[in-house]
């Protein structure tokens, strides 16, 4: 699979300068913590699940979670087990078409192995397990029953920690909780793909819900805790882990609505690039809003919940031509002793050393979803990606 995949060759070369790389659930881990971008959370419950994961996977969704945790009512747990066990081996029966990578939240330890071993030989779709209410004490036992899956079911498969309970967000017990979490998957490094923020769950500790125009950095609170998560958990030292965005929560105007519009227009060209350009910025300004600050704050990848979340947050995450042009003068190697070089674009300083992490994480960004050609900006990316 590939980011942008869903769209035809020709268009892609017309798009970028470096095409999206292809990847596999047996990438490296690495490469496969950066592509995970827009992870698309659906219930377990679904009765035609087998054919929205394929569904979703031709929209252009590269990873998915399979929810058995808070999407669904706790007496629906033994249905939505079963559902899942016979749409994925209903789905392994369609070896014709690739699928996402595909991660199951459950909510206890047991029902990892116990699932592995439900799933036989369809267990080969998994890709992993998302662990909730992530702390050193709640996660061990999850870490240890991966493990033990894992050896089960003869395949590789990766933990995604939800970082969401209150000790978390609690002043007096923050920073002893991070420190716990820290060890905890310090200790199980190989098999944590990535850390994901459970925003809606720190909301509710305090009765709080932001607004449609209203990032989760608006929230002073939630803003607190991002910015220790990321001190603690997401340092580019090489101890630091991969941090995904938080879930935004409102897709009041999704993509068939506009999708006509951006098609059909009376007006000349440029004037229907900018009618493009407003009816996209005006309908998701929030989450285009929190996508940039997550990432402007060490975040990669993001939490979604509607499908018209996903081509805005795969959009954005393309590295510009600007980008990789200063990224790649900087890590050239004859600037391993550092200096301070004008950009090629002449509108920035580039100082090698400082710059150096940066640089890095933006040639991985730029492997997993490709570089822009020069001409080529958010909203080209994202129609292209709307269209059929």
């Amino acid at each position: 699979m590939r980011h942008f995949g869903q769209i035809a060759p020709d268009v892609r070369k017309r798009l970028f300068h470096q095409e999206p790389c292809p990847f596999t659930a047996d990438s490296a881990p690495r490469l496969l913590s950066a592509a995970l971008g827009a992870t698309l959370y659906s219930p377990a419950t679904r009765p035609r699940l087998a054919d929205d994961i394929l569904k979703q996977r031709e929209q252009g969704v590269v990873s998915m979670v399979l929810c058995l945790e808070d999407s669904i009512d706790d007496a629906d747990v033994p249905a939505g087990e079963a559902n899942l066990v016979s749409q994925l081996a209903e789905l392994a029966k369609r070896s014709d078409f690739e699928t996402p990578l595909l991660f199951v939240r459950v909510r206890t330890p047991e029902q990892m192995p116990d699932l592995v071993r439900r799933l036989g030989p369809a267990v080969e779709l998994l890709s992993g397990f998302v662990l909730p209410k992530f702390t050193e004490e709640r996660g061990i036992p999850f870490l240890e029953a991966l493990a033990a899956a894992e050896a089960a079911g003869g395949r590789r498969l990766f933990a995604m920690p939800v970082l969401e309970s209150p000790d978390l967000l609690y002043r007096e017990t923050r920073v002893h909780t991070l420190e716990g979490i820290f060890r905890a998957v310090d200790k199980y490094r190989d098999r944590v793909l990535a850390l994901r923020l459970g925003v809606t769950d720190f909301c509710s500790s305090y009765g709080l819900r932001r607004g449609p125009d209203m990032t989760a950095y608006d929230v002073q609170i939630v803003a607190s805790v991002i910015a220790d998560v990321v001190n603690m958990l997401a340092r580019a030292d090489g101890t630091g882990f991969t941090v995904t965005g938080p879930v935004w929560e409102y897709f009041r105007v999704p993509e068939r609505m506009f999708k006509p519009q951006l098609r059909q227009s009376p007006f000349l060209e440029g004037q229907a690039a900018g009618l493009r350009q407003k009816l996209i910025e005006h309908s998701m300004d929030g989450l285009l809003r929190e996508i940039s600050l997550d990432r402007a704050n060490g975040l990669l990848g993001k939490t979604c919940i509607h499908p018209s979340h996903v081509l805005p947050v795969h959009a954005l995450s393309v590295v510009s031509h600007e980008e990789f042009s200063d990224a790649k003068d900087i890590l050239r190697p004859e600037r391993g002793g550092g200096g301070v070089l004008r950009s090629a674009y002449t509108n920035k300083m580039n100082e090698v050393k400082p710059h150096r992490a940066w640089a890095e994480r933006t040639l991985l960004r730029a492997e997993a979803f490709g570089v822009a050609n020069e001409d080529i900006g958010f909203v080209e990316l994202l129609t292209a990606g709307l269209s059929d």
